[in-house]
C-alpha cells in the first residue's frame, strides 16, 4: 500500500528547482525539509508502482488479509474515501457505491485507474486536500507511519466527514521492525524509507487532537505469509488471545468524529411495543409514554395473545382520537419478529423498543432520547444490572446468566455491553436500515431480536452506550422467558458472535 503526502505540485514534481533555496528565509526551513521529504517519497512510490507487476507472490497475503478485514468493517454500497490508495485494490474490494482514492504517486493513480475504472482516483496532497465531499467511510491503510504530519492529514480528513462517518486506520507495529528489516533483506518485503512507527496510544492521542474518538481497536495478523491452515489458525483465532495479540503485525482502529449535538435536529420518535398477553398493561402504556423530540409515535405489534391484548389496544386508540398510534397483528413468532414489523412500519427518525410488561418505566425513555440526541451514543442499550432490583424482578439464575453473558459479549463485540437482554434499546432508523440490509450475514436465529440489533450495531461500528435503568416487578401476566431453553439459545449467540464477529 502506498501513501499520499504533502505538496500540491504546480510544476513538474521531479524538478529540483521547484523551490529556490536562496530565497528561503529561516522560517521556511521546515517547509523545505517537508518538501524534500515529500519528493523522496514521491520518487519512491512511483518506483514501487513500476515494480508491482514483479512483486513476489509472498507479499500478496498481507494485502489480501487486510482486504478481508476491511470488507468485514465496511458494508457494501457505502461512500468510501481512501487516503493513500496505491493501486486501488483495497478500495475496490469494499464495493463502494461511490469510491474516491487519492495518492501522491501519479504512476500509482494510473495503475489504479486501469485496474478499477469503476472507482474515481485522483493525485492529491493528503495534508491539504479538499474534495468538497463527505463520505461514510475513510480508509487510511499503512499510511500514518509514512506521513510528515499525521495531525494535519487528520484535519484534512475531517473536512470529508459527517457525524456518522467512520475512519478506519491500520498501521504496522514497531514490534515487527526487526523482522521486517530481515524480510526486506531477502526480498520478502519491499524496502521502506524511514518510518514514524506510531504506537496505538500515539494514534489515539492524534485522533483526539483532531476531534475524533476511537470506537474499537484490534490487533491483527501474527502470521504474515500464506501457509495452508496455519495462517487461518493464527490470524483468525490466536491473534485474538492474550498474550499473542501483543505480537500482532497490524493495529486496526475505528474512530468517528466527536459528536456535536447542536447539529442534530429533534426527530420524531417511534416507540415500538411488542405486546403478547399484556391486556392489563395497555392503558398504562398509553398514559405513561411521554412526548419526545418532534413528537412520539406509538407502534403496537400484537403477538396472537391468549387474552384480549388486541382489543385493549383498539379501545385505547378509540379513546384518544388524534393520537399518533399504529396497531399491527404479528405475522410470525417471537419478539424479534414483532420488533422488525414495528421498525419497518415506523415513520420516526429515531426508533425505541419498550417492553409491554413495563418492568422498565416508560418515564425513563427521555433519558435514552437525550443520550442519542447528544451524540454520545448511536445505539443506547438499557442495563438492568446496576441498580438494585425489586424483589421479584429477576430470578437468581437469570441474574447470574446475565452477568456471565455480559462479560462474554463485551469481549466478543470489543465494546462494553453489560446487559444484552434488557428490552429497551434505541437507534436511528437510518442505522437500523443498514443493519437490516445486511442481516443475512448473521441469519435470523434470534427470537428475542436483541442480538439481531446488538450484533449488527457492533459489526457496523455504531457507538454503543449502556444506560442503567431501575428494573421493576411485572404487575400483570407472566414472563415469556423460558430460563433453560433461552439459556441454550444465548450460548448459541455466543458461538455465533465468535464465528461472525470475533474470529473473522
Amino acid at each position: 500500500m502506498t501513501t499520499t503526502l504533502t505538496l500540491e505540485f504546480s510544476v513538474n514534481p521531479y524538478d529540483q528547482t521547484f523551490m529556490d533555496a536562496a530565497a528561503v528565509t529561516p522560517q521556511d526551513s521546515s517547509a523545505l525539509k517537508q518538501a524534500e521529504y515529500t519528493q523522496n517519497r514521491l520518487r519512491y512510490w512511483d518506483q514501487a508502482a513500476q515494480q508491482l507487476d514483479n512483486d513476489p507472490a509472498i507479499r500478496n497475503y498481507y494485502r489480501r488479509r487486510l482486504a478481508e478485514l476491511y470488507a468485514f468493517l465496511i458494508p457494501p454500497g457505502m461512500r468510501v474515501l481512501e487516503v493513500g490508495c496505491g493501486q486501488g485494490d483495497l478500495l475496490a474490494s469494499v464495493r463502494p457505491s461511490y469510491g474516491v482514492g487519492i495518492d501522491l504517486s501519479p504512476l500509482m493513480i494510473e495503475r489504479a485507474q486501469r485496474r478499477h475504472p469503476e472507482v474515481r482516483y485522483l493525485q492529491a496532497d493528503a495534508h491539504s486536500f479538499d474534495l468538497k465531499e463527505q463520505f461514510d467511510f475513510v480508509i487510511c491503510s499503512d499510511l500514518f507511519n509514512d506521513l510528515w504530519d499525521v495531525q494535519r492529514v487528520l484535519d484534512s480528513i475531517a473536512l470529508h466527514t459527517h457525524p456518522s462517518t467512520r475512519l478506519i486506520i491500520n498501521t504496522y507495529s514497531r514490534v515487527w521492525e526487526a523482522p521486517r528489516r530481515m524480510a526486506e533483506a531477502v526480498g520478502m518485503a519491499r524496502r521502506l524509507l524511514p518510518q514514524n512507527w506510531l504506537t496505538g496510544s500515539d494514534i489515539v492521542n492524534l485522533l483526539y487532537l483532531a476531534d475524533f474518538e476511537v470506537i474499537r481497536s484490534s490487533q491483527e495478523i501474527v502470521w504474515p505469509v500464506r501457509t495452508p491452515l496455519l495462517d487461518t489458525f493464527f490470524n483468525k483465532y490466536v491473534v485474538r488471545l492474550w498474550p499473542f495479540s501483543w505480537f500482532a503485525l497490524a493495529s486496526v482502529l475505528v474512530a468517528r468524529p466527536r459528536p456535536k449535538p447542536a447539529l442534530r435536529k429533534d426527530p420524531v420518535v417511534s416507540v415500538v411495543v411488542a405486546a403478547r398477553n399484556e391486556e392489563g398493561n395497555i392503558p398504562q402504556i398509553f398514559d405513561r409514554v411521554p412526548e419526545m423530540g418532534a413528537g412520539t409515535e406509538l407502534i403496537f405489534v400484537e403477538g396472537n395473545s391468549k387474552d384480549d391484548t388486541y382489543g385493549a389496544i383498539e379501545r385505547e386508540i378509540a379513546r384518544r382520537p388524534g393520537a399518533r398510534v399504529k396497531l399491527f397483528k404479528q405475522p410470525g413468532k417471537g419478539k424479534g419478529d414483532a420488533v422488525r414489523v414495528g421498525f419497518r412500519e415506523a415513520s420516526g427518525e429515531l426508533l425505541m423498543i419498550l417492553d409491554a410488561d413495563l418492568t422498565v418505566a416508560p418515564e425513563d425513555l427521555p433519558r435514552f432520547y437525550e443520550a442519542w440526541r447528544s451524540g454520545r451514543a448511536e445505539f443506547v442499550n438499557g442495563v438492568r444490572l446496576v441498580y438494585p432490583m425489586e424483589e421479584k424482578a429477576m430470578r437468581f439464575f437469570n441474574f447470574l446468566g446475565n452477568k456471565f453473558f455480559s462479560l462474554a459479549f463485551s469481549w466478543l463485540l470489543s465494546q462494553n455491553i453489560k446487559d444484552t437482554l434488557c428490552g429497551t434499546k434505541v437507534l436511528s432508523k437510518r442505522d437500523y436500515e443498514m443493519i437490516a440490509r445486511n442481516r443475512a450475514y448473521f441469519g435470523e436465529i434470534d427470537p428475542f431480536g436483541d442480538f439481531d440489533l446488538i450484533f449488527g450495531a457492533a459489526k457496523y461500528n455504531l457507538k454503543l452506550v449502556d444506560l442503567p435503568v431501575r428494573y421493576g416487578e411485572r404487575v400483570y401476566g407472566e414472563t415469556n422467558i423460558q430460563r433453560w431453553t433461552h439459556g441454550w439459545l444465548l450460548l448459541r449467540m455466543v458461538m455465533l458472535a465468535m464465528r461472525r464477529i470475533k474470529f473473522v
